[in-house]
């Protein structure tokens, strides 16, 4: 095989971690293909609890240094990516039983100082029968902390991952799984179930649930890592939610569960932490579900029953495997498992917030002679104009001046697509969006068929955008029939 035919890094697995790592190398130069069995970003990196935070909770494991690098990178994905993330406030009741007010403090006023903090403010207490958010809980719940983090769209964090990474001359290669892998003499040689070859130096094993068996049955490593495997299940509702805050409740068990304004209309409550053998077709069962309304019933003026649920989902999330340890208490931080003389490392654990330094902690190991560059890089549609001030007010700015600028659309649909599509919009917006299809637009479809890998009817209103909950079945059908689907 000629040499210009041989790829400096081939990465397997197209979650956060394998798209982020793409990202990056093709930014600094190098020659770089990413291969996913399924849709990109299709299964953990599409099913978290869209949060962009420092772990407040994991203060009480001690893991300082775990939460004082996602809060500085929670300012970097915030400023680079303000389209599709945004600064969140958070209610956090306190229960007198449980977890004690000066250590919630003492906690807030550590999470507040671990890192710089530019983009959110400080936290703060507050008295609910005083505030806005008061109403939505029971009687019994009289103090709270407000306190900020972020928010983010998981799935859309993905897709623009791959996307720059594809602009930089990657090759991205969704739903074409790996089917072999052998050692060569110059590095590594795969090939897919669409018959697809491709060598590469080095090989990266980003699979996430899947990763010990990618290591172990297809690249024939003895060393795969050992995970443990944790399903995390959420249900949505109509909007619980009075205020903008998403709402950290504190649980008998020690777990903490999230009440998430989401999509305008809707919460999303989550999350469990069910162990798992199979990381294949996660789905809430009844238990997660009886959990869940449980345990926000616990802290509402009106409780909810599954009659309330809109929408279910779970992701299953690879831990790295702590003897001894179970979910709660297991770390979020990643693990590099270099494979000694194999030319081959996979990556195990990590978090949505900081997969960009995970990327180059990868890079770092594998290709030391090139630099780091996505600091200050905005993804795709992030490159507002910065007028000085947070990212979001700058967001908000340029909004504001989009819907000025394209005045004959209803301010409702600049608005949805603005968070979407960024600074995109503006040229889709221009050159006219074509039929509406239900509540998308043509435009929209064309761009997430030919610039975002979407094939299917579930790639567009579940993962790259959350039409689903929105539209009525008409609209979906047409969605189908654009994608060549039954009506």
């Amino acid at each position: 095989m000629a040499d210009a035919d041989i790829l400096d890094l081939l990465i397997i697995g197209g979650g956060v971690n394998g798209a982020g790592v793409a990202r990056d190398a093709a930014g600094r130069g190098l020659k770089v293909a990413l291969l996913e069995a399924g849709d990109i970003g299709g299964a953990t990196s599409s099913a978290s609890s869209k949060l962009v935070h420092g772990g407040l909770r994991y203060l009480e494991f001690r893991e300082f240094a775990l939460v004082r690098k996602a809060l500085a990178e929670r300012e970097v994905i915030l400023r680079n990516a303000p389209h599709i993330s945004r600064p969140m406030p958070f209610l956090l009741p306190l229960e007198p039983h449980l977890r004690p007010r000066w250590m919630i403090g003492l906690g807030l006023f550590l999470y507040d100082h671990l890192a710089r903090r530019r983009e959110v403010p400080g936290s703060r207490a507050v008295e609910l029968q005083k505030d806005a958010a008061g109403p939505a809980f029971a009687r019994h719940l009289r103090r709270a902390f407000r306190y900020w983090d972020g928010w983010i769209d998981d799935s859309r964090l993905v897709i623009l991952n791959a996307r720059d990474a594809a602009d930089r001359g990657a090759l991205i290669a969704p739903r074409d799984p790996v089917t072999a892998a052998r050692r060569t003499d110059f590095g590594w040689e795969v090939e897919t179930a669409s018959g697809r070859r491709v060598a590469a130096r080095r090989l990266l094993n980003c699979a996430g649930p899947w990763a010990g068996e990618v290591a172990g049955r297809l690249m024939g490593l003895a060393d795969a890592p050992r995970l443990s495997l944790v399903q995390g299940g959420h249900i949505v509702t109509r909007k619980l939610n009075r205020t903008a805050d998403a709402w950290m409740l504190q649980q008998p068990d020690g777990r903490i569960i999230f009440v998430i304004p989401w999509e305008g209309e809707f919460s999303l409550i989550g999350t469990t932490e069910t162990p798992v053998d199979s990381p294949d077709a996660p789905k809430l069962t009844e238990a997660e579900e009886a959990y869940l309304l449980a345990a926000v019933n616990r802290s509402l003026a009106k409780p909810l029953s599954g009659a309330d649920i809109v929408h279910r989902f779970a992701g299953i999330r690879p831990l790295v495997l702590e003897e001894g340890k179970g979910a709660r208490e297991t770390t979020r931080d990643w693990q590099l498992v270099p494979h000694a003389g194999q030319q081959a490392m996979t990556v195990v654990g990590g978090k949505i917030t900081t997969y960009r330094l995970l990327a180059e902690a990868v890079l770092k190991q594998l290709f030391p002679e090139t630099k780091r560059w996505t600091h200050n890089a905005p993804l795709p549609g992030g490159d507002v104009p910065r007028l000085g001030g947070t990212a979001r007010a700058d967001f908000d700015q340029w909004l504001m001046q989009l819907k000025l600028n394209h005045n004959l659309y209803d301010p409702a649909i600049v608005t949805r697509m603005a968070h979407l599509w960024g600074t995109e919009a503006d040229g889709m917006l221009s050159a006219g969006l074509g039929a509406n299809m239900g509540g998308l637009f043509e435009a929209e479809l064309q761009h997430m068929r030919d610039r975002e890998w979407a094939t299917t009817a579930e790639d567009v209103l579940w993962r790259r955008t959350k039409m689903g909950l929105h539209m009525d079945a008409a609209g979906q059908a047409k969605v189908r029939a654009f994608f060549g689907g039954p009506a």
